[in-house]
């Protein structure tokens, strides 16, 4: 019977959404869900198994993965344990797609999210993609604000960061009026050619993350 939620850290929550996204394809062990973690996705690099067997424990215990303990031939190795998605699972990871609040603006949120566009309705890659915008315009806003306010008093390595900072998120902002534009396009012609727009690479520019948060 699945024991009731305790509290969370936003990463905690964070961690498990992407685990229960990573099943969705299919059952994995933990050393090849780490791995997906730590290559396909920034805020997890330096991710430990400290960190996730506790967030597997807690998904099996709320029923939303099942784990299967696979014995390796001759009992000289440690037993492996290949997690899969349930069907309660399923429905949890698709009710948290489906939202679409300020959180899933946010720089790590937003990344993890956008992982998992293909699974998500139009309509809320939208709103995330709009709402991803407008947090970074004011924030480029506040970005100038501070530069023309504090520019004679801030030594060359200063305002070189300043400017770095401007530029990423001027990139970014950008990039997501691209995407913006082409979901649009597709909510009006629904097809492949909706995406085919030159200019556009759907693909999360690392570079223009506006934030260096381990």
């Amino acid at each position: 019977m699945p024991k009731p939620d305790r509290p969370q850290s936003r990463r905690a929550a964070l961690l498990e959404f992407a685990v229960l996204g990573l099943l969705h394809d299919g059952p994995l062990h933990g050393y090849e869900l780490r791995k997906r973690l730590t290559t396909a996705l920034g805020i997890f690099r330096a991710l430990s198994y400290g960190s996730l067997y506790p967030a597997l424990r807690h998904l099996v215990d709320s029923g939303w993965i099942h784990e299967t303990t696979e014995e390796t031939p001759g009992g000289g190795k440690r037993a492996r344990i290949t997690y899969e998605l349930t069907a309660d699972g399923k429905e949890h990871f698709q009710n948290r797609v489906a939202a679409s609040g300020p959180d899933a603006w946010d720089d790590d949120d937003f990344d993890v999210r956008f992982a998992f566009f293909s699974r998500t309705e139009a309509q809320v890659r939208l709103r995330i993609l709009e709402g991803r915008r407008s947090r970074l315009e004011e924030r480029l806003a506040n970005i100038r604000d501070a530069s023309q306010a504090r520019r004679e008093r801030m030594d060359s390595y200063t305002l070189a960061l300043q400017q770095h900072g401007e530029e990423r998120a001027e990139r970014e902002v950008r990039w997501l009026e691209e995407l913006i534009v082409a979901e649009r396009r597709a909510a009006l012609d629904p097809g492949p050619a909706a995406y085919d727009e030159p200019t556009t690479d759907i693909s999360t520019p690392q570079s223009t993350t506006t934030n260096n948060k381990e």
